[in-house]
């Protein structure tokens, strides 16, 4: 494929995986990819260094469900991302295990649904984040992700196995709330509706006071 085929990619004609959680710019996501609809989706990505799009379920369910002739209903979040993969393995015939890291966020604009249940989407890529530093009054909240991370390390995690990848960026607002987002344990369409913020000082405000809801700065 040339290039402005993997740039039409990203933009039209997107493949989807609707999931039921939120992949954050910058977060990893390991998969296990099983589904004839995925394999050969996640394959050709992979061969071409192209990224695939992941949107939060609002219905249904992660494996095609059948529903009489037809599938199962599906419904997801206008807003997703680009997830790109970093590797990919293939243990056994009919499954990959893929590792991939979020990049851009982005909005759906048209979806389609092909006949064997893939969702593919035209798409129109948001803006990064901007890089907003960590007022003094928000500062508790990257110390305390500090704090996790050090503590994983003395506990031998591996890096390779680390919930986040380096490199850290505590002094940033979008990156710390968004960190935050994947380490806890909340509804999926709360995750969603942060990471669809696109004021990070703000999403870092709002995580705050989770994070003081839930007793985790206590």
């Amino acid at each position: 494929m040339a290039v402005s085929d993997a740039e039409s990619l990203t933009l039209s004609g997107l493949p989807l995986f609707p999931l039921g959680t939120v992949l954050h710019p910058g977060g990893l996501l390991p998969l296990r990819i099983f589904e004839v609809r995925y394999l050969d989706m996640i394959g050709r990505c992979h061969r071409l260094g192209a990224p695939f799009g992941v949107v939060t379920l609002l219905q249904g369910s992660e494996v095609q469900q059948p529903a009489g002739d037809s599938f199962a209903t599906e419904q997801f979040a206008s807003i997703g991302t680009l997830a790109s993969i970093d590797s990919l393995e293939a243990p056994q015939a009919g499954l990959l295990v893929i590792r991939c890291t979020g990049r851009q966020r982005f909005t759906v604009t048209r979806r389609e649904r092909l006949r064997h249940g893939l969702w593919v989407a035209d798409v129109t890529r948001i803006a990064p984040d901007a890089t907003v530093a960590v007022p003094p009054d928000l500062q508790p909240v990257a110390d305390a992700l500090a704090r996790v991370i050090e503590r994983l390390r003395e506990r031998g995690v591996p890096a390779d196995q680390m919930p986040l990848s380096e490199p850290y960026a505590f002094d940033d607002c979008g990156w710390v709330a968004n960190r935050w987002m994947e380490l806890l344990s909340v509804p999926s369409e709360l995750k969603q509706r942060l990471m669809a913020l696109d004021n990070p000082l703000m999403r870092l405000e709002l995580v705050s006071d989770l994070l003081d809801r839930t007793g985790v700065m206590k």
